[in-house]
């Protein structure tokens, strides 16, 4: 028996060793398969980052339904862990293997099947298909779909639905998509003191110790409960860095602290509170930030109701709409006000050594993908 298309590009993807934020050639292969459909290509490279925008039109050109991806995947790690070469993929015991085979060459690969057979099935089919492709998700995403984003909004292409293909499910496919994403909001802290002496505390100030109470301040602060849709509100202090040697009182403690924050507050808001409660302790100190993304939710919607029923069709369960997780480039992409959800395969093994994704499950997820725009660009139910 040949395989399946689905099978076949996600191969051909994975043997492209695109670690972020190379692409090798993995947006190229993606164009030229749309070309074959109609669609229409715009490079839309930012330094080393290579994005395109593709768009297909019927009868109409709304409603716009997106694919959303990223070609590029994190290092391997260390080879000698590997079972198999991570970028040449291999079939054992009903899994495919190699990095990018879940996060998410995968989706990539169901993404574009699903739309070659909507628009073979539905040659004459309202609105438009579109495809946003970066290869800087997994790195700074400094010049990937932020840009895309900012460029289609100058050139004022709507977007009403998106699908990005994140590995959104948990114990089996369509078990978990995800309808929205905590903000995440980063702070740099630098408290200072006075190098000295250990023997000669009266001539220092130790900015460890002086730092003990604004730090368990922070730790045990309630930010808010969060919602129906999201957790409350978390702070967590991931680096702190300070002293020189066990005969030096040290002078500078430097701390880098992250919010994973609901809809019940914004960063503005979270950034006074932190200075306040600073400022409470008369420290002296220096605070910068880095937004990482803004909290954003599709609570409901007909992008929301086509894919639940889509998968409760080809997997026979009921899905659940979560905001667990961290960031995706949904986030950029809200700012347009789409629809946005996250469907893609299981998750357990994304960024790990022999990252995997089950065979049977590519072709039900191009079929997901398919009866999605089914639902939403053609007239039949």
């Amino acid at each position: 028996m040949s395989e399946s298309e689905v099978l076949s590009i996600t191969k051909d993807l994975i043997n492209r060793q695109s670690v972020t934020p190379e692409d090798a050639g993995c947006q190229e292969f993606m164009m030229n398969y749309l070309t074959d459909l109609g669609f229409k290509h715009q490079l839309m490279n930012f330094e080393d980052t290579k994005n395109f925008w593709s768009l297909k039109s019927a009868t109409s050109s709304e409603p716009v339904v997106v694919f959303a991806g990223h070609t590029d995947v994190v290092p391997a790690g260390p080879l000698e862990q590997w079972d198999t070469d991570p970028f040449h993929a291999a079939e054992k015991d009903g899994y495919l293997y190699g990095r990018g085979a879940a996060d998410m060459k995968s989706s990539l690969a169901a993404m574009l099947v699903a739309s070659k057979n909507f628009v073979q099935d539905y040659p004459q089919h309202k609105g438009s298909i579109g495809f946003l492709i970066t290869s800087d998700e997994e790195g700074p995403f400094i010049n990937g779909t932020v840009k895309v984003v900012e460029e289609l909004q100058k050139q004022k292409q709507p977007i009403d639905y998106c699908i990005v293909g994140e590995p959104s499910s948990s114990e089996q496919l369509g078990d978990v998509i995800k309808n929205g994403r905590r903000g995440s909001f980063t702070g740099f802290l630098t408290i200072k003191g006075q190098q000295g002496h250990v023997a000669y505390p009266h001539l220092a100030d130790n900015a460890i110790h002086k730092s003990f109470k604004a730090l368990d301040a922070l730790a045990n602060t309630e930010w808010d409960n969060g919602n129906e849709f999201f957790p409350a509100t978390s702070f967590q202090i991931a680096i702190i860095q300070a002293g020189t040697a066990t005969n030096v009182i040290p002078g500078e403690l430097y701390c880098e602290f992250n919010f994973r924050y609901s809809t019940e507050t914004d960063h503005h808001k979270l950034k006074a509170e932190v200075e306040t409660i600073l400022n409470q302790q008369q420290l002296d100190y220096e605070l910068s930030w880095k937004l990482n993304g803004e909290p954003f939710l599709t609570a409901k919607g007909l992008l929301l109701q086509a894919s639940k029923k889509a998968i409760k069709q080809v997997c026979q369960i009921e899905t659940q709409a979560l905001t667990t997780g961290g960031t995706s480039d949904g986030r950029f992409i809200a700012k347009t006000g789409a629809e946005i959800v996250e469907i893609g395969p299981i998750n357990k093994t994304i960024h790990q050594v022999n990252e995997s994704v089950k065979i049977t499950d590519l072709d039900k997820l191009a079929e997901i993908y398919y009866l999605v725009l089914k639902q939403l660009l053609s007239d039949t139910d």
